[in-house]
């Protein structure tokens, strides 16, 4: 399967339940799901979505 990528990066003001909510949002209404996360020392969140790739165009990210 392929798929399509696209980065984040999450300053380190965001706590993590409101990182949790807008990833929740990009999940139920455009079809991303979480493929990784890194925390750096600095509280910087660096997170991965992925979705498959269909013909049908789909939403993008709204940040």
């Amino acid at each position: 399967m392929d798929y399509e990528y696209a980065p984040l990066r999450l300053p380190p003001n965001v706590d993590r339940s409101t990182a949790e909510a807008q990833l929740a949002i990009q999940a139920e209404f455009s079809g991303w799901e979480l493929a990784r996360v890194r925390l750096f020392r600095d509280g910087t969140r660096q997170v991965m979505l992925r979705r498959r790739l269909v013909s049908k165009p789909q939403p993008g990210l709204s940040y």
